[in-house]
């Protein structure tokens, strides 16, 4: 049934056009065809994924292979952190939820999934499917082989593997699809992380994991148009053909295995560093803050001032504005720290104090590495990649940080416009 929320979040997909174009490198032209084409293509991968009676039920099956994986993780954590891991405890537990510790619960996960990726990777299934978006994504929105090759890899890998991917046809890339694949890494997230969020929001949303897949897969979409939108492709430039082949390459299974171990370590390293020095930094901002007088009886906070800043925003999603200051902070933390942390809070908030569709819209709306530590990221991995056009990615980034950011918000409010009855709320 279309009730007035799904009408208020068509302001939230207008918003997030209307604001690229308006920073747009040539005004006078929009990609009229490829927003057409996009929106069909998310609307139709929601729809397909909650709406046909098979295709739900692979929906909840995601949810029982995250459960799997979870807790085959949590055998291996156990056996190396031992109690520490989530083991028989050797003392009486008073709090069982101070039991959860992110480094031993979430942050595995990473490895395991890394590795798992390279696997299936090496074994071909994961090229396959791959390959298969890339053909959606080509012919539904006209990308040029090697752009629908990476919108797709960005879907599974990070954005930093995802150009190693396409390596030998970085340099036939133009400008407009060079600026495209770092919008569409940021707009999405990789494998290897999908899990860790839905672990953490596993108790919070109702088929956290199938949310947090279907929105980096149809948050794609959104990046490329956006991406177009703000560095439109000029006559005769771009469509680079791709064969689908690639430069990332394994000699074995255990090869695989051993390179998506390392490759997780260094994830992991960075998502932990991250998160304890971003925490750190909020922490020592608030006791700044905290010096100002207060503001509605209680202490100024960066969260505070952030749901003011962003609730105008999160209310075009679709989100009651009773809700919107709440949902504002979760964007203004994704933006500014990382999306874990937006998702912890997340999942931190009670049941009573957020609806389950704001819960899920919120889950499409961070779910992407558009943040500002995430700038540092692609400047250095695709720089490597690319070092002549190195100063080319860098007087990109920070308009391809604002379109993905504003992709996973056009995501969600395509989630927004659908009925709830289409989730089952």
């Amino acid at each position: 049934m279309f009730r007035w929320e799904n009408a208020q979040s068509l302001v939230g997909l207008v918003l997030a056009m209307a604001l690229c174009w308006a920073l747009s490198e040539n005004r006078k032209t929009f990609p009229w065809r490829l927003a057409l084409g996009a929106i069909a293509v998310q609307m139709g991968l929601v729809v397909l994924l909650f709406g046909v009676p098979q295709a739900r039920s692979v929906v909840s099956g995601i949810n029982d292979v995250v459960d799997s994986l979870s807790a085959a993780t949590g055998q291996g954590t156990q056996f190396v952190f031992g109690y520490l891991g989530g083991g028989p405890q050797p003392y009486a537990v008073a709090d069982k939820y101070s039991l959860f510790v992110f480094a031993f619960q979430v942050l595995p996960l990473i490895l395991v999934i890394s590795a798992l990726s390279a696997l299936l990777w090496h074994w071909k299934i994961l090229r396959w499917i791959t390959r298969g978006f890339g053909y959606v994504f080509q012919k539904s929105m006209g990308l040029g082989g090697a752009s629908a090759l990476a919108t797709a890899a960005n879907i599974f890998l990070g954005m930093v593997e995802t150009p190693i991917i396409i390596k030998g046809y970085l340099d036939k890339l133009s400008r407009s699809e060079l600026f495209m694949m770092m919008v569409v890494g940021l707009a999405t997230v990789a494998g290897s992380t999908m899990v860790a969020y839905a672990t953490i929001l596993k108790d919070a949303v109702h088929h956290a994991a199938a949310h947090v897949l279907v929105a980096s897969i149809i948050s794609a979409p959104a990046g490329v148009l956006l991406a177009r939108i703000m560095v439109p492709e000029k006559p005769g430039e771009g469509g680079a053909y791709a064969d689908y082949s690639s430069d990332l390459l394994y000699e074995s299974s255990i090869d695989a295995i051993s390179h998506g171990v390392a490759d997780g370590l260094q994830v992991v390293l960075n998502v932990a560093a991250v998160l304890i020095v971003f925490v750190a930094l909020v922490a020592i901002g608030n006791n700044v803050l905290s010096l100002l007088p207060h503001w509605d009886g209680q202490p100024v906070t960066i969260e505070r001032v952030l749901g003011v800043i962003f609730s105008p925003l999160a209310w075009s999603l679709g989100i009651d504005w009773a809700e919107a200051p709440k949902a504002g902070n979760l964007l203004g933390v994704k933006l500014m720290l990382t999306e874990f942390i937006a998702f912890i809070d997340l999942g931190k908030i009670p049941a009573a104090d957020m609806s389950e569709r704001t819960r899920m819209i919120m889950t499409y709306a961070l779910c992407g590495f558009a943040n500002v530590g995430s700038v540092g990221i692609t400047v250095s991995g695709m720089g490597v990649l690319m070092p002549d056009r190195r100063a080319e990615i860098i007087s990109l980034v920070w308009k391809a940080l604002l379109a993905g950011f504003l992709a996973t918000c056009m995501t969600a409010a395509i989630v927004g416009t659908l009925p709830r009855e289409l989730f089952g709320q």
